[in-house]
């Protein structure tokens, strides 16, 4: 069946429509922050120049007197606008993976631009799931930034003409196993996110007052412990999906190749990536390894995904070489 070009180059528009709408929260959510900080130097400013007396009484408590609604904060508009704005740029996200499916008449995972198209994706929406919360808003920044920085790297790097899979790929395995490997690298990434916040807000913990832009940044964010609930969280979704994908994977090879498991390079990082993972939910729940030490090992898991995802892919030669960079 040939390619639609018209759909091919609506996804193509789609996507670098989301990345520019991301761009825009970005520096809307920049703008949050520069805004947050002007206020808590004013506030402190405030408090200690014009100190209330013992016998001042506040306005909203007079008598007689309703108390008025505060006006939002220029940060707090910056903030609700950046998370409406945040929607049309999913939607865009994901209106380019469906357009690219139906383009090119098949499941739009057959090389790496369309799988970090999917794995981005996948990052975005979990966000949405996991931190929809407002306490969670100024957490968006973090997040944003590497999938910019990933949907570059697709969008200019690894991009692939729409056009029909190897032969290699041409199997109902290819959604099943692929999908489920993309969705749960994607909410590794917010994970491993979480994992560096976390990292950051034990070195700025609350009570120690800064004026420095690390200090401001830290304020900003959720507490320590929520931070390092939230890599939890997501990491016991992503854990289970990523295991059974290489688990699918083995599978389809034994019907491609006749073997199960023949410890190609991408088949041996993908155990080790699933290894470290386990390793950091054992530590998680073991007294003494919580806090610092299993971040790391998160981080050091999500930087293993991230090898196997370029080095192997792309440098390394393999049965699993499918980057569509040839």
């Amino acid at each position: 069946m040939p390619i639609d070009e018209t759909l091919a180059g609506y996804s193509n528009l789609a996507f670098k429509s989301a990345f520019v709408v991301y761009l825009l929260v970005l520096a809307m959510l920049i703008v949050q922050y520069a805004s947050a900080r002007k206020k808590l130097t004013a506030e402190r400013e405030l408090v200690t120049v014009g100190g209330s007396g013992a016998g001042d009484v506040p306005a909203a408590n007079v008598p007689g007197k309703l108390a008025e609604k505060p006006a939002p904060t220029l940060a707090e508009r910056f903030g609700n606008m950046a998370f409406a704005v945040l929607f049309v740029a999913i939607g865009l996200h994901l209106a380019s993976i469906v357009l690219r499916g139906f383009a090119v008449h098949r499941f739009p995972l057959g090389n790496m631009y369309e799988f970090i198209t999917m794995a981005c994706a996948a990052a975005m929406v979990t966000g949405l799931v996991f931190m929809s919360d407002r306490r969670f808003r100024a957490m968006w920044v973090f997040l944003i930034v590497p999938v910019l920085i990933l949907m570059y790297l697709a969008g200019n790097v690894l991009y692939a003409e729409a056009a029909p899979v190897v032969p290699a790929l041409k199997s109902f395995w290819l959604p099943i196993h692929v999908t489920i490997v993309s969705i749960g690298s994607g909410i590794f990434l917010l994970s491993g996110v979480a994992s560096l916040l976390f990292l950051f807000r034990m070195r700025q913990p609350d009570g120690q007052e800064s004026d420095n832009l690390l200090g401001t940044l830290a304020r900003r964010l959720p507490d320590a412990r929520t931070l390092d609930r939230l890599a939890y969280k997501t990491t016991i979704v992503a854990f289970p999906l990523f295991g059974t994908g290489v688990i699918l994977g083995a599978i389809w090879a034994e019907a491609a190749w006749g073997r199960f498991w023949g410890w190609d390079p991408k088949e041996t990082v993908s155990f080790i990536t699933w290894v470290v993972y386990a390793a950091y939910l054992h530590a998680r729940a073991t007294s003494g390894w919580r806090d610092t030490k299993a971040a790391w090992i998160n981080i050091a898991g999500f930087t293993a995904m991230l090898f196997n995802l370029f080095i192997i892919n792309i440098v390394v030669s393999g049965l699993h070489s499918y980057a569509g960079l040839n």
